[in-house]
């Protein structure tokens, strides 16, 4: 048997950050994942801002990231076919990026590591329940664990919850879906981060995001809609990356691997983000933590890791009182941006909407500017309607490892 303050399920960005988080603060942590690392993750592979700053204050090196590319420009095309080039502030620091998660995870593996958790890969959950005043984790490959607290961070279908009785309705598919796929070869306009809000797929979108190497991670996501099979999803992707407007970018590129898929959350806000009566707290994709405008999801698991260890660490000995405070803060915290998401999606499903947003980013200099710092979360998205989050230099922070 093996004793902890706190089991982390999932060594992912969630689990690794949490673990992160707990360890320098002298907590006793267990990581368990049942994957070895490195491994693949089907993902974007696209940093925002926020995502940067959180991971530039775990510590994390980008040169512990092999595939790790700073990206200048976010260029996207209107469904009209219109182009705006939007530009991240020079000389600031970072403020976009992409890395594999391959690489990405892994680094973050080894931060936790570092900081003194057990990380304990290669090792499944098996079985989980609460007894007396404590989490027991069973796990193919290793002692039992008994915790305090358990942080579930293992995605989407989360094992934990499962274990615990506390599993989503049958069928469930989360609310975007998503293929990706590598090429090598790509013409010189992917260096940078591209976007195609193509009319057939809004409110969805296709992107290419640059690797070194002369690579790139090329997909595009759309949110699950009564009417559109995913099997409709694999014979678009068969033609998306031949139509002209993403052959220019790509030039004569030419797949490295078979394309993926994987099913995206997005419903924080009506999602259960506890169990146990509090001693277990849900982050990341398990808590279907996502942002349903773009899919993306790094951040937002940063985020809920972080707030999930903050409130262990606030108030341990007491578990309803953590369960409160994590839910309170992920009200807090991410809810307004969730529904800004929602609402703004909304408006996207349709060609004008689309366009009209391209019209606004690429007005003036100054809204190229600024529309590509709050697309990628340089400062909440729903923090102008926020008076509670302004704050003296909220437009004009500057970017990671500075």
């Amino acid at each position: 048997m093996v004793d902890a303050d706190v089991a982390v399920v999932g060594a992912g960005p969630a689990g690794s950050a949490a673990a992160v988080r707990l360890a320098r603060a002298g907590r006793e942590v267990v990581v368990l994942d049942r994957a070895r690392f490195p491994r693949d993750k089907c993902c974007g592979d696209g940093l925002t801002t926020d995502a940067l700053r959180r991971l530039d204050r775990l510590g994390l090196d980008p040169k512990a990231v092999a595939t790790w590319q700073h990206v200048d420009d976010i260029v996207v095309r209107s469904p009209s076919g219109r182009i705006v080039r939007l530009p991240f502030p020079r000389d600031r620091g970072t403020y976009a990026a992409v890395a594999q998660r391959r690489d990405l995870d892994a680094a973050l593996v080894e931060l936790a590591r570092q900081a003194g958790a057990t990380v304990l890969d290669g090792c499944g959950l098996a079985a989980a329940r609460t007894a007396n005043g404590s989490v027991v984790l069973e796990a193919d490959g290793a002692d039992p664990v008994t915790a305090r607290y358990a942080i579930g961070a293992d995605g989407m279908w989360s094992p934990l919850r499962k274990a615990l009785g506390q599993g989503e309705e049958p069928g469930y598919l989360g609310e975007w879906h998503a293929f990706r796929q590598y090429f090598g070869g790509v013409g010189p306009e992917a260096s940078q981060m591209w976007v195609w809000f193509e009319p057939d797929l809004l409110p969805g979108y296709a992107w290419s995001f640059p690797l070194p190497d002369g690579r790139a991670n090329v997909g595009f996501g759309l949110p699950r809609q009564a009417g559109r099979p995913t099997g409709e999803m694999a014979r678009v992707w068969a033609g998306l990356v031949e139509r002209p407007a993403l052959r220019t970018v790509l030039g004569a590129a030419e797949p490295l691997e078979p394309h993926r898929a994987w099913p995206i959350p997005a419903r924080v806000t009506t999602s259960r983000l506890t169990a146990g009566g509090g001693r277990v707290l849900f982050a990341g994709d398990a808590a279907r933590a996502t942002d349903p405008m773009t899919g993306e999801g790094i951040a937002q698991a940063l985020e809920t890791a972080t707030l999930a260890a903050d409130a262990i660490l606030a108030d341990a000995e007491d578990p309803a009182r953590v369960g409160d405070r994590y839910r309170r803060e992920v009200a807090r915290n991410l809810a307004p941006n969730h529904h800004l998401s929602t609402a703004l999606s909304r408006v996207l499903r349709h060609r004008k909407g689309a366009r009209g947003a391209v019209r606004v980013a690429g007005a003036t200099d100054w809204t190229r500017r600024n529309f590509a710092r709050w697309l990628f979360e340089d400062y909440p998205r729903a923090a102008l309607l926020s008076p509670r989050r302004w704050e003296r230099g909220l437009l004009s922070g500057e970017g990671a490892f500075r």
